[in-house]
């Protein structure tokens, strides 16, 4: 069984219905999770035992992305269920130093500064021009155009059906070769129709930008993601209809879309 269950999936702010960006990755009995928003830790916890996890991978270090994993600190740190091993974290390049830095801010007088997130999580940062192997899934990454420096990433499972997330991307991200040949792509179209063409390049995807990418890939299935409920996600379905034939969903919490 392949699947991928939102989350999160509002833009840089939470919306009144759901937190922002992440994304429960199922590949038989492993459990990875994508980025790790605000107010997405109470989400993860209705589809799997957060203790458990196999993996958390981190596209960028936008607070939309990581906020959470704050909270899952202190989740594991202090729940009176523990558990029996640490998380594995990857973080993008220069991550190992932010995280450092969080934790230099976050430490009171009882806390150990070292150890106050290797105590609960394996930290590790990935090389994008190689690939993280968890279980027996592939993944890979791309660099994308954005305000900060920020890959898409590939889940290669053993069966060959691959799935694509594109984090934050503007429309000048070189992603045609990494999509392509993906079954599923869950794509950012934070930009409403009309922000402007240097919005678009540079910082995120509209939703016909998310549906020609996905085209392109030969997908089947493309969920628009990143998306400010002031934007009107339906109408952006409906844009991105005119760009892609194959089955499109909004990201909502709970969603779980098989691949």
């Amino acid at each position: 069984m392949k699947s991928v269950t939102i989350l999160g999936g509002s833009s840089a702010g939470v919306g009144t219905g759901q937190g922002c960006s992440s994304y429960l990755v199922t590949i038989d009995d492993t459990h990875i999770v994508l980025d790790m928003g605000p107010d997405t830790l109470q989400e993860l916890r209705k589809h799997v035992d957060f203790r458990k996890l196999d993996a958390i991978i981190i596209s960028h270090l936008h607070m939309d992305h990581i906020l959470d994993l704050f909270a899952l600190r202190f989740t594991l740190t202090y729940n009176p269920i523990k558990a029996e091993r640490k998380t594995p974290l990857y973080l993008p390049p220069g991550g190992l130093a932010f995280f450092a830095q969080a934790a230099a801010l976050f430490t009171t007088k009882n806390d150990n500064v070292q150890s106050y997130f290797s105590d609960v999580y394996e930290l590790a940062e990935y090389d994008p021009t190689r690939e993280v192997i968890v279980g027996t899934t592939r993944i890979t990454f791309a660099p994308t155009v954005h305000v900060v420096p920020c890959w898409a990433i590939r889940m290669h499972p053993a069966d060959g059906d691959d799935f694509v997330y594109t984090a934050d991307a503007g429309t000048d991200s070189d992603l045609d070769a990494f999509v392509d040949g993906a079954a599923l792509v869950v794509a950012d179209s934070a930009a409403a129709p009309d922000a402007s063409e240097a919005t678009k390049r540079g910082v995120h995807f509209d939703a016909a930008a998310a549906a020609e990418l996905a085209n392109h890939a030969g997908a089947t299935h493309l969920v628009l993601t990143h998306q400010w409920e002031e934007n009107d996600p339906d109408r952006n379905a409906v844009i991105a209809a005119r760009h892609f034939d194959g089955e499109i969903d909004t990201a909502k919490p709970g969603l779980e879309v098989t691949w």
